[in-house]
Parts: C-alpha cells; sequence; structure tokens
C-alpha cells in the first residue's frame, strides 16, 4: 500500500498539474543524492533533488505477477554529482534507489513513492551511463541452494571455505607501469599464477580503497595484470594488498592450498557431454 496525502492525491485529481519524479540514490558507503527530473531544485525530506539533467527516467513498467519490474534511468557522466571515476571504481554498485513522484510547487504536498530497488547493470556509452534499477521481485529470480557443478561453489575465505585469506595476504608497491591494468613489482618473488583470480585492493595512490580482480601474475616480468582497469591512473609507488586466487578446481584447492576437505563442487558429476551420449548406430 502506497501512502500519499489527500493534498498531492487533490493535486493529482486537477486538470493541470506540475509533478515532478525525483531520484535519491544511497551508496553503500552512506553518501546520498538526488537528482530532480525538472529544472529547479527540490528540496524533500532532507534531501537536496539537483535540477541538472542529470538523469532522464523511462516509463516505470510494473505487472502484477512475480516477473522483474524494471526502470532504467539514463544519465551524463559530466554531472557534478555522478563522475565516470565514482562508476569504474564501483561506489554505484548495489546502491539503493528511491523513485517519487511530488508537485515541485509545493513540496509541502508530500510525495508519492513510486518504486524502491537496487541498482543492477550499468553500462556506459562516450559520455552517457544507463542504470538498470532491480525491485524486490528481482530477489525472486535469483537462486537459493547449492549448485551441483565440478567447479567449487564457494568463494575463496569464506565460512564455508576455511581458508584464513589474512595470512596469505601480501603488501607490495608499484615498480613500474604499462597501463591502468598492467604493472610491475620487483619485489615479488611469489611463483608465476600465485594470485591469479585473486582480489588486489589499492592501500594508497588515487585508488586507494578500489578492489580489482587479479588476471594474472608473472615472475618472470614481476608483472600483474588486472581484470578490469582502474578509474586513475597507477602511478610508481602505490601500495596494494593482493590475495591468492582459486580457479575453484579440486586440483588447486588441494595443492596449492591443502584443503580438499572442504571443497565445494562435484568434480566427477558426468557433464552434459556425457549426457548426450547414444550408442552408435554402427
Amino acid at each position: 500500500m502506497k501512502a500519499i496525502t489527500a493534498e498531492l492525491q487533490a493535486h493529482l485529481d486537477g486538470e493541470l498539474t506540475t509533478l515532478a519524479t525525483l531520484v535519491k540514490i544511497t551508496r553503500a558507503d552512506g553518501v546520498a543524492m538526488g537528482f530532480a527530473s525538472c529544472d529547479q531544485d527540490v528540496t524533500y525530506a532532507g534531501v537536496t533533488y539537483r535540477a541538472d539533467g542529470a538523469f532522464t527516467p523511462s516509463a516505470i513498467q510494473s505487472t502484477s505477477g512475480l516477473a522483474t519490474d524494471n526502470l532504467e534511468l539514463t544519465g551524463m557522466l559530466s554531472s557534478g554529482a555522478i563522475s565516470d571515476g565514482d562508476i569504474a571504481a564501483g561506489l554505484y554498485d548495489h546502491a539503493r534507489i528511491d523513485v517519487y513522484i511530488c508537485n515541485w510547487a509545493d513540496i509541502s504536498q508530500g510525495a508519492l513513492p513510486l518504486r524502491r530497488g537496487w541498482i543492477g547493470e550499468v553500462t556506459r556509452a562516450g559520455d552517457s551511463y544507463v542504470a538498470e534499477l532491480r525491485g524486490m521481485h528481482d530477489l525472486l529470480q535469483r537462486p537459493v541452494g547449492a549448485v551441483c557443478a565440478p567447479e567449487c561453489r564457494h568463494d575463496l575465505g569464506d565460512a564455508m571455505c576455511g581458508v584464513a585469506l589474512s595470512a596469505l595476504t601480501v603488501t607490495g608497491s608499484v615498480t613500474g607501469v604499462v597501463d591502468s591494468m598492467t604493472f610491475s613489482d620487483s619485489s615479488r618473488t611469489e611463483d608465476s599464477g600465485r594470485f591469479a583470480y585473486g582480489k588486489m585492493t589499492w592501500t594508497s595512490g588515487a585508488n586507494a580503497g578500489v578492489s580489482r580482480d587479479v588476471r594474472s601474475w608473472n615472475l618472470a616480468s614481476w608483472t600483474f595484470a588486472l581484470r578490469l582497469p582502474l578509474p586513475h591512473g597507477i602511478e610508481i609507488g602505490d601500495a596494494y594488498s593482493v590475495t591468492p586466487g582459486c580457479d575453484k578446481r579440486f586440483a588447486t584447492c588441494k595443492a596449492k592450498f591443502a584443503n580438499g576437505i572442504n571443497f565445494g563442487g562435484f568434480p566427477h558429476v558426468p557433464g552434459v557431454g556425457n549426457i548426450l551420449k547414444y550408442p552408435d548406430a554402427h
């Protein structure tokens, strides 16, 4: 049930309305910001909704069934509140979204909540982004329970895995830069492949606090390669911490971490090829 004030309902019932859509984004770090689809800022419930053209809401799709309801928010990265670097750094991943409509000419009438959800996939094209808003129904689309697969279903270091990542985490600093995804650290002595599939977190420099998955580590050239580029350039001397990675295979779990007893996969389950086998007619 959505609550609406009598004054706002009367305004909606009128022949002429002065409505604006308000969107509040609350990031995982607690920072909240608002945007309004009109030509002046609107302050509601202690949040100032900026009218800087930062977003354009699509039509809201709602159904009476259990299918996922979606809304797309298209915006310009040139907005003073949302930057390309913040998006690349993952600050908006799984951020909460609250969507309202209000009478911008008389905000004392209150606001009508339209949708609450979380940001799903964010895609970028040129100077714009499209953020998909996923509602409560999206939770019903997620698989629940264990998945039967050859690879391990646990994440390295979680409670079911049991590997203590704190004891395996190492630190270092950049000694050479190739690009925003590749750099070297000549102080490292670990075997090649040690950090593949691991996670690197930057502890100093322009990328401090940003984490990225490691694609590869090559001892011969002391080179790290990340899976995604960093939002800011890497500089010599930037510090990081990195954990070893796991490709979720039984052989890796047993040999690399001596943790075969906690392996969460089913390496001997027949694959699709075996299931589709049939007797040869000849």
